[in-house]
């Protein structure tokens, strides 16, 4: 079994990047892509992996096999095996102590600090910087004993300032919107309550570019562990299974250099917007609607779920009759084309995505996967109903959840308020509630309503129907 390896000289690497949140996706996707610039430019951009939570004995696994992970690409085709070599060291604070992530920002060498850190990890609320959060409240307390990662940011940039060195690039790789002014919002957020002589000098100083990420990069489990040991020839606790398909678009504002990312097919352009609602309007929300919907529907997996006929032809027309007119193409870009592309991303069956793992998080999900095109199209006076039997699916997915635990976990930030609504009886009440969590819906009151009213009548259809008496009118399928 043929594995590409490293062909650049990883001596000559240096502590250029710091990636904040090792975790599956970033070595899936970001890295790789490092990877294979480094395969063309013999460029010295080496990586030191952190975490600030858990995760510091996968850190020192990866210490002891010299930095070295495996991805696995696979698809029906078979497997693609890539050794990535540009991690030369890690860091963790429980490990290493609480002085390693800043002084190494403060390094001349660092150039760019990228993360992975979830939505929660920026310590925002409704995009703007919350210093009431408990992490916010307790950085701005003690900011010399950070532990949130803006925290850890802004100790290592205030020792960097003082030093005399520049500015950096703080490169999110979160699936956000806008991901680029939230990470800038919430470092400038907290460095304005901390020293406002150092937000002054970072917002100067340093970049936050946007970026769009895109690679399905499902859960592990003992299969997929087992085939990554297989490919690999060895044990790889920091191996990843993912599809062969991946795409980065990159913003190109940095402050101190960059990687050629373009030489390993990322596109660096001056407006990440129109691709960033592409993919979370026509990806990313009808994988919430097969999530729900196909979970409902009794179906383990994605794959599983493009094998029924009815839930194929609503995802694809869910994706080309209401969420691509949400949206302004990129140039160039044909939807069509897009969208059947996708339709045959989500039918790999080699990678077992499940849909309760997509389900997760749902209330922090569905405003920019769903909502959002209905609200555009609600705005026109157009219909939108397959986007309203998503919704009306993680309604009915949610409650399910709470009042079946073993049909699937319910892991949401909102969970409290969702039990409280699930306790409610079923039709009107429990919709009502749903609709008034906080941060979901629209706060335009107006808008509120006009989304809810359908959504309300489509729950209850699919209540009494399933999602299949649900969907098939909706296709004209009798």
């Amino acid at each position: 079994m043929t594995i590409t390896s490293p062909s650049y000289d990883r001596a000559l690497l240096r502590p250029r990047i710091l990636h904040i949140g090792f975790g599956a996706f970033a070595r899936a996707h970001q890295l790789v892509y490092l990877d294979e610039v480094l395969d063309q430019t013999d460029g010295d951009w080496g990586v030191v992996a952190a975490r600030l939570n858990s995760g510091a004995a996968e850190l020192s696994e990866l210490d002891a096999a010299d930095g070295l992970y495996h991805v696995v690409a696979q698809d029906g085709s078979g497997t693609d095996t890539r050794a990535v070599g540009c991690v030369i060291g890690t860091a963790h604070p429980a490990r290493d102590g609480s002085e390693a992530l800043p002084d190494l920002i403060a390094s001349a060498p660092l150039s760019i600090i990228s993360l992975t850190i979830t939505e929660k990890g920026y310590g925002l609320t409704d995009g703007a910087f919350d210093p009431a959060l408990p992490a916010n409240a307790a950085d701005i307390a003690n900011p010399d004993a950070p532990r949130s990662a803006v925290g850890v940011i802004l100790r290592g940039l205030a020792r960097r300032r003082a030093a005399g060195l520049g500015g950096v690039t703080v490169l999110s790789c979160d699936n956000l919107p806008h991901n680029g002014a939230l990470c800038r919002a919430a470092v400038l957020g907290m460095a304005k309550r901390i020293d406002p002589d150092l937000a002054a000098w970072v917002a100067q100083e340093c970049r936050f570019p946007a970026t769009m990420v895109d690679r399905i990069v499902p859960a592990l489990t003992n299969d997929s562990r087992a085939l990554i040991a297989q490919c690999a020839g060895r044990d790889d606790p920091n191996g990843i299974l993912c599809e062969p398909f991946r795409q980065w678009v990159i913003e190109d504002s940095f402050a101190a250099g960059r990687p050629a990312f373009e030489k390993a097919g990322a596109l660096m352009v001056s407006d990440v917007a129109p691709y960033e609602d592409m993919k979370l309007r026509m990806l990313n929300g009808p994988h919430s609607f097969i999530a729900y919907l196909g979970a409902l529907s009794g179906y383990e997996t994605v794959a599983d779920c493009m094998d029924d006929p009815t839930l194929r032809a609503a995802t694809r027309a869910l994706m080309l009759t209401e969420q691509a007119a949400s949206i302004a193409a990129p140039a160039g870009v044909d939807l069509t084309g897009y969208a059947d592309d996708l339709i045959e991303r989500f039918s790999n069956p080699a990678l077992r995505h499940k849909t309760v793992q997509i389900a997760m998080d749902g209330s922090q999900k569905l405003p920019q996967r769903l909502l959002a095109g209905a609200s555009v199209l609600a705005k026109r006076g157009a219909e939108w109903p397959l986007i309203t039997a998503g919704v009306a699916g993680w309604m009915g997915f949610v409650r399910k959840a709470v009042l079946n635990p073993d049909f699937a976990p319910l892991q949401d930030p909102l969970a409290d308020q969702i039990r409280a609504a699930a306790s409610l009886p079923d039709g009107p009440e429990f919709v009502a509630a749903m609709v008034a969590l906080p941060g979901v819906f629209p706060a335009d009151t107006s808008l509120r309503a006009t989304l809810a009213s359908p959504i309300a009548r489509t729950y209850a259809d699919l209540v009494e129907k399933g999602p299949q008496g649900l969907l098939k009118p909706l296709l004209g399928a009798t």
